[in-house]
Formats: structure tokens, sequence, C-alpha cells
């Protein structure tokens, strides 16, 4: 938490002068638009923190799907624009871009990580299952298919794919993937995956689903992606992904539950624009 801006009030005289400046901090807050404008870094821009080469999230040209909805949370609340903080996603990110007041929202954070406080979910997710279509794996649903003993499966280390394809016995044949790259000097891990998949370097891949459905949209093969929401046990695959903000800016908080709530068809016609495998409540796909 942040230290407060005012002092511990003794007397009238700066109890008057206190409410003053909520007036006029109010003031400001409504001319800038809605959210709490001494909470922010800018209340003229909306300024998110991002990682500058992140596809399909976010990326320096502005073409992620993060990038898009940012563009429609800046129009929406009445900012002048998107300013960005770039910084590596990568160990330290939070603690210096959000945690050192550079910036104001992370577009994606995923439900219930105490780095950031988390607005409302806008969109749910999972891992999947990718594959090419006409071949022995059509129809495979879950890691536990025994039709996958033997294949090759490619997976990203110390993610719940791998958790519940040790459990399958699986990891014999799997080729890893490393959990994190720096995409400023190499491809991302889902689009390597998908490379490999498409040239049949692996038989199947495991991956998140966000990252997975912008490369395989654009494959050079037609594949099949499973969400894996039909797992007999083991690690959870489904997700809900959030906005993060600071703990101490609730009323900005507000304000961005508020642009989600109203703006929830809009947001969703730019998930699926990219491909995100988007789920409701009880596992079923949201294609419109």
């Amino acid at each position: 938490m942040r230290e407060s801006k005012f002092p511990f009030i003794r007397s009238r005289h700066c109890a008057v002068a206190l409410g003053a400046a909520v007036l006029m901090g109010m003031a400001a807050a409504h001319a800038a638009g809605p959210g709490a404008a001494w909470e922010l870094v800018d209340p003229n821009y909306l300024r998110v923190c991002a990682d500058p080469s992140n596809m399909p999230f976010t990326d320096e040209s502005e073409e992620g799907f993060e990038n898009k909805i940012a563009e429609l949370a800046a129009s929406k609340l009445e900012r002048e624009s998107v300013r960005y903080e770039w910084f590596p996603m990568a160990t330290g990110f939070v603690r210096n871009t959000l945690g050192a007041n550079r910036c104001d929202v992370i577009m994606g954070y995923a439900q219930g990580d105490e780095l950031v406080q988390n607005t409302n979910a806008y969109y749910r997710s999972a891992y999947v299952l990718i594959y090419k279509k006409g071949g022995d794996l059509d129809g495979v649903e879950t890691l536990q298919d025994p039709r996958l003993q033997g294949k090759r499966i490619g997976v990203v280390q110390s993610t719940p794919p791998a958790t519940n394809m040790a459990a399958a016995g699986l990891m014999g044949n799997a080729k890893g993937y490393p959990l994190m790259v720096d995409t400023r000097h190499a491809p991302s891990v889902a689009e390597m995956m998908v490379k490999d998949l498409a040239n049949g370097a692996i038989d199947a891949a495991a991956v998140w689903g966000p990252m997975a459905g912008y490369y395989v949209k654009n494959a050079d093969a037609d594949l099949i992606m499973v969400p894996l929401v039909k797992e007999e046990a083991g690690s959870r695959m489904t997700y809900r992904i959030t906005m993060g903000v600071r703990p101490s800016d609730q009323e900005w908080k507000r304000a961005l539950n508020r642009f989600i709530r109203d703006n929830q068809d809009e947001i969703n016609s730019i998930l699926l624009e990219y491909n995100v495998p988007l789920l409701d409540e009880s596992d079923q796909p949201i294609t419109q």
C-alpha cells in the first residue's frame, strides 16, 4: 500500500482544507474521465504496463489484442490516448512498472495473483491441445486419451499440462519448451510449438490457449485446437483473466470494472478476432 497523501487531521481548519482538496480532486477526476485522478500516474492518458514483444498480447507496434482492448478502454474512459511503459514480461515486471508508479494498469493478469489487485475478469480461457486435422488424433479431448501414448507432445516446462502429462505417462516422448523466453530476440513459445507441429517435429502441443490461438489461426497447416476442460484429474486448466491495478487504487478498479461490464461484447469481439478460445462458466465456448 502506498502512503496516504494527507497527514492525520487534528483541527477543523485542516479538515476544511482537506475537504477543499478532495473536491478539487473530484473535479479533476471528472474532467479526465471515470477513475480517481489522485490514484493515477496520469489521469489524462491510459498508462499501460506492457511487454514490448509479446504477441499476440502486446507489442510496440500495438498489434496485440491487449493493445486493442487498451485502445477501446482509453476511448470509453475518456482518455486522450494510450501511453505505454514497456518492460519485458519476466521476473520484476510488476515491481518495475505498476509497483514503481510508472503506469496504471496491466491489461491481462490471471485472477488471484497477490502481486496486483485484480479487476473483475473480462475473459475465461484454458490450456489447449493442438494437433493436425484429419490424423489419428481426431477427437482427442483429454491428456488421458490412450491415443496420445507414444506420441511426441510439445509442452511448456512447469505448466499445468506438464503435470497432467506426467501423470498420464506421456513425458517419455515429450518435447519440452522453456517457460521463459526473451521474445525480443526469439520467437514466442507458442509460435515455436505451432511451427514444430505444422512441420511434423511434434505430433501435438499442450499450451495456453490465448497464446496459441493467434498462431493456430495463421498456421501453414490445418490444426485443431481443443480446450482441455475434460481432464479427469490433476492440475486445473481454466483461468479467469483480469486487469491488474495497485492494491490502493480502489476507484480506478471500479472504473475499469464498469468499463468491462459495459463493453463485454466489444471485448469478446476483439478476443475472438485473435482466435482466443473463450469459455463461459460452464466451460462452453463463446463464439460471438
